[in-house]
């Protein structure tokens, strides 16, 4: 999740951030502290970075993908983003903002690690397919017939 600063936005902002929200299936809800330090005692979230910037007006941005709500505080320039809790790990103030936009999902991060799985074998393959390759091949096969 992710705590913002929505005070500058005008009702016409703030409609067209939550048409963003909506469009990109994050939630945001504009939340009294005092509540949502309740609620995040409950959940064993609230630490001493987090707790500071929940002064002010707060809106939280509840996404399933780590970067999303970064992307759109990012696009919209306006709300100001005071912390967030994103894999465990918590990040306070607007200066994290541009760490928070280049963090993979689960799916970047598995189609990563496929692809470093495949590049072996596929420089294997090419070298078998090119011309030294069929060197190898009939050196692997005249060995073959030997034993």
């Amino acid at each position: 999740f992710y705590l913002t600063d929505t005070a500058a936005l005008n009702a016409e902002q703030t409609a067209k951030l939550r048409k963003a929200c909506f469009d990109k299936d994050v939630k945001l809800i504009v939340v009294k502290n005092t509540l949502f330090i309740k609620a995040l005692e409950q959940v064993s979230k609230a630490n001493d970075e987090l707790l500071p910037a929940l002064k002010g007006e707060t809106a939280v941005m509840f996404s399933n993908t780590g970067k999303a709500p970064a992307q759109l505080i990012k696009e919209c320039d306006k709300p100001v983003l005071k912390a967030a809790v994103v894999e465990e790990c918590v990040y306070v103030g607007d200066a994290a903002l541009d760490e928070l936009v280049n963090i993979k999902s689960r799916e970047e991060l598995i189609g990563d690690i496929v692809g470093l799985l495949q590049s072996p074998a596929k420089n294997v393959i090419s070298a078998l397919q090119a011309s030294a390759g069929q060197k190898i091949a009939g050196l692997v096969k005249s060995l073959e017939e030997r034993n």
